[in-house]
This record gives structure tokens, sequence and C-alpha cells, in this order.
């Protein structure tokens, strides 16, 4: 598999190191000269010097071919999306991954088609939410082609489904409960199964429709 891989930062350059390792064939662009000399000691000629938002830099490292891979890691979330964009509608690259370092650019990403992502902000927060109950609800898994993402929440005390079969359960209009996990033990749930306090309810919905799940499984 060929990677190419914008940006040579830490990501950029670990990233680097394990396709290599693995045996995969990658190159790597980084501009800026410091950084530049570093990489070129320990990459030699896999690593090109130049800004990867200019197409003759892009093609001197290869993206002709074109990569089976291209990843925009820059430090600079306008570069990812031209980076990004170039080398899924200009070389027709087979697959496009880029950084957010501002998760509040996300939606920029979002509009243009740019998927995947990927945020460290946001998957460290996805972590945090994980172990604080207080958030009441965890996204698990954002599918952005598809508008839909999988969320977890745990059901209240006296939340207004309790006690409720899951087919009279008035879940927000396209949504779907995928799993219920009750006293660590994960099951498939049918339409007669009735939810309980404290069981842990996996659901597919579309986003904005968490407020609405939310009140129905969670609050009074």
């Amino acid at each position: 598999m060929y990677v190419l891989i914008a940006g040579g930062g830490k990501v950029g350059s670990n990233l680097a190191r394990t396709l290599i390792r693995d045996g995969h064939e990658v190159t790597l662009i980084e501009q800026r000269d410091a950084r530049y000399a570093v990489l070129e000691t320990e990459f030699e000629h896999q690593v090109h010097k130049g800004d990867a938002t200019e197409l003759h830099v892009l093609e001197r490292a290869g993206i002709k071919r074109p990569p089976d891979i291209v990843v925009a890691v820059t430090g600079d979330d306008e570069d990812n999306v031209i980076i990004s964009q170039l080398a899924r509608d200009h070389y027709g690259a087979g697959m496009v991954i880029a950084r957010v370092n501002d998760p509040r650019n996300q939606p920029y990403f979002d509009l243009l088609g740019i998927t995947p992502t990927v945020s460290a902000t946001a998957a460290i927060m996805a972590l945090i939410e994980h172990e604080v109950p207080e958030h009441g609800m965890i996204h698990l898994l954002e599918l952005r082609k598809e508008n839909l993402e999988i969320v977890e929440i745990t059901v209240g005390e006296k939340a207004a489904c309790t006690g409720r079969p899951i087919k009279s359960v008035p879940f927000p209009a396209g949504s779907r409960v995928i799993s219920v996990v009750r006293n660590g033990k994960a099951e498939v749930p049918h339409e007669g199964m009735e939810l309980e306090p404290g069981d842990s309810v996996l659901a597919i919905l579309e986003p904005g429709q968490e407020d609405e799940l939310r009140r129905m499984l969670v609050r009074e």
C-alpha cells in the first residue's frame, strides 16, 4: 500500500514510521526547514520538503500515481482541507484521512464531504464522557456520510420509558435501539422488552435528535 502523508509533526512522523515498519510504501511532506532536516536524517528520500497545498509539491511527492491513502495531518486545518480536496477531487486518491486540530472547524470538513476525520480533542472528550456518568449520553461513533451517529445512554430512575415495552416508547423518528446492556450483559432488544433503570441503551439516530432521546430515557 502506498500512503502519502502531508505534515511531518509528531503525528505524521509516527504514522510514517509505523507504516514503514509494517512494510508499506510511504512518502512524507514537511515544509518547515528545521523539522525537514530532522526527518531527512531518518527517512532520507521518503521525505519531501515543501508546502503540500501546492500542486507541484504534491506531484513531486508522487500523488499522480495516485496513493492508496492520503493523510493530511498538518497543524493547520485550512491546509488539511485544501490537501484533502486536491487529493480526492483532482488526483483521485483512493482514500483521504484528515486531521481536525480545532473541533470548531469540524463543520467545514463535513460541509465539504471530507471524511473520515480525526480529532484528538474529540477523542479525549469521548473518553471523558465515558468515565463521567453525569454527561448522560456518550457519543460512540459518527457516520457522517450516512448522517447518523451511535450513542450510549443510561436509563434514568424516573425516566418516562421505564417499565414500557420498547415498541411503545416514542423514540425520535428514524432512530433505532440496537442493543441494551443490563447487568453487564448485552442483549438485542425485541419489541416486548421493557426498559429498566440502569439499562445502557445503544441507539442509532440522526444528529440533532439527542435531546429528544435524552428526554425519553433520562429525564423525568
